[in-house]
């Protein structure tokens, strides 16, 4: 084929691409241990709740015929952008309507979109970067610019704590915002580490977005009010210069793929104008079966009640099984488990690095998924820490979990 630049760029192998192609092979393959990312955890009382609201629409005359057979608007289906809208008002007080809230395809759609509005080639003919002022970073954006050089980011600062754990800050005395950068964005609770950034933190980028007059984005797609997959005190930030990006997928409905983006109307308006051109308007089953868990409120609270300590108790049993297993001569800490649904793990001086071990877990049917996928504007760094990581999940059931950690243990001391 004689292929477009866009057509050779999204053709080529990309992180994300290798993420979901193993976990396709691995749902098709009972014996391969997915620890690599993917899916969120089948929680039993929340499926119980979209079964019983499926089982709600099929009982009410049109109310099928209709989620399947009807267009939404470019902008997503206006009963749910609305009962969000009054809840987000009502519960933070953000002074938002309707027409601040888009919905896409699913959130790696909302942030092709974002970052190809603020940066690549600009009209006068200048190039803008998006800048990620903390990494590692989510390694579904690596790939997402149309241009080359689209992305920038900066190393953290590493804040070593007790028992083995570890803490990534924002380096702010390094951090310098150039002309040339057109957004900031952060993930928050971040994918892949399970960091939260502090309050302080936030605040601090949010006030150098608004000096430099660009856009702070911010991935909230693991944050409150949902999911909430979020063990620390964590203020949500929203104004008139945040995108904040919000997404049912880690609720419970990744396969139905609905992206949320609450920013100003301008941005909102974009986003709609952009959907009509790439997809007319947005799938809305997802919306459609949450509606009414938006419109009282119970979203939040099965987020509150169910979802968020499933996955407490998750990080927390998987945190002890890597510390049973890897004993005390193992170089390893691991982040913080802040939030998410991942253990970041860093090995100093991982002997073959990273990309390595993959290969070889890989071929003990067991799938995590190499750090440097996550270092997005760092390719030109050669920085150690970049392929001395990996990321595992603890989404999956106890059982596959904790047999995980144990090949990954088992391997981790061959290796050193």
């Amino acid at each position: 084929m004689n292929l477009s630049k866009f057509g050779k760029k999204f053709t080529r192998k990309a992180g994300i691409t290798q993420l979901m192609d193993d976990l396709g092979a691995a749902m098709a393959d009972g014996d391969m241990l997915m620890l690599g990312g993917g899916n969120p955890a089948h929680i039993p009382e929340v499926q119980q709740i979209f079964r019983k609201r499926m089982e709600e629409i099929l009982a009410e005359p049109g109310a099928f015929e209709s989620m399947i057979g009807n267009y939404d608007g470019s902008r997503g289906n206006a009963a749910f952008i609305e009962a969000l809208a009054k809840m987000l008002r009502e519960t933070f007080g953000w002074e938002i309507g309707a027409q601040n809230i888009a919905l896409t395809n699913g959130s790696q759609s909302a942030f092709f979109c974002l970052f190809n509005l603020f940066a690549g080639e600009m009209p006068d003919g200048s190039k803008k970067k998006i800048l990620f002022p903390l990494t590692p970073e989510y390694i579904g954006y690596a790939d997402t610019g149309l241009t080359e050089g689209f992305f920038t980011a900066k190393r953290p600062a590493i804040e070593l704590l007790d028992d083995g754990l570890f803490k990534y800050h924002v380096d702010f005395q390094t951090l310098e915002i150039g002309d040339d950068i057109g957004a900031i964005c952060v993930s928050r609770p971040t994918n892949p580490t399970g960091n939260v950034l502090t309050d302080e933190e936030m605040q601090h980028l949010d006030a150098l977005a608004r000096e430099k007059g660009i856009p702070f984005i911010i991935d909230n797609a693991y944050g409150t009010p949902f999911p909430n997959i979020i063990y620390t005190e964590a203020q949500p930030l929203w104004n008139s210069n945040t995108v904040v990006c919000m997404s049912l997928s880690k609720f419970g409905l990744p396969n139905l793929r609905t992206g949320i983006v609450i920013a100003s109307e301008e941005i909102a308006s974009a986003i709609s104008d952009i959907n009509g051109v790439m997809c007319l308007a947005p799938g809305g089953l997802g919306a459609r079966l949450a509606v009414d868990l938006i419109r009282g409120g119970e979203i939040m609270r099965i987020s509150r009640d169910i979802v968020q300590p499933f996955y407490r108790r998750k990080a927390q049993q998987t945190l002890e099984w890597f510390r049973d297993e890897l004993g005390e001569n193992i170089p390893c800490r691991i982040h913080k488990p802040e939030g998410a649904l991942f253990l970041w793990l860093w090995f100093e001086g991982l002997p073959g690095g990273s990309a390595a071990l993959y290969e070889r877990l890989k071929a003990l049917n067991t799938l995590v998924i190499p750090g440097h996928h996550f270092f997005a504007g760092l390719e030109n760094d050669d920085w150690a820490h970049k392929h001395e990581c990996i990321r595992v999940t603890y989404a999956q059931d106890d059982e596959t979990v904790r047999k995980g950690v144990k090949i990954i243990a088992d391997e981790i001391k061959k290796l050193y």
